[in-house]
């Protein structure tokens, strides 16, 4: 699968499963700034970040208003 608009140019060429363990950083846009902001809220990971419970409810709340257009 071609990660090339969802990641760092870094990662680009790694399987889902090395990127989920990857930093935030290795998603584009985000820098290792982030990743020290994003680590002391326990997210260390790609993967810890899209299962942070409030990312999870966001997304369920995106869904869900997308039903109402």
């Amino acid at each position: 699968m071609n990660f090339a608009k969802l990641v760092d140019k870094a990662w680009e060429d790694k399987t889902a499963a090395e990127i989920l363990t990857a930093p935030p950083s290795a998603l584009e846009g985000l820098t290792e700034k982030h990743d020290e902001v994003l680590k002391g809220l326990g997210i260390k990971t790609v993967a810890d970040l899209g299962n942070w419970k409030y990312a999870t409810r966001a997304a369920a709340l995106v869904a869900l208003g997308d039903l109402d257009k």
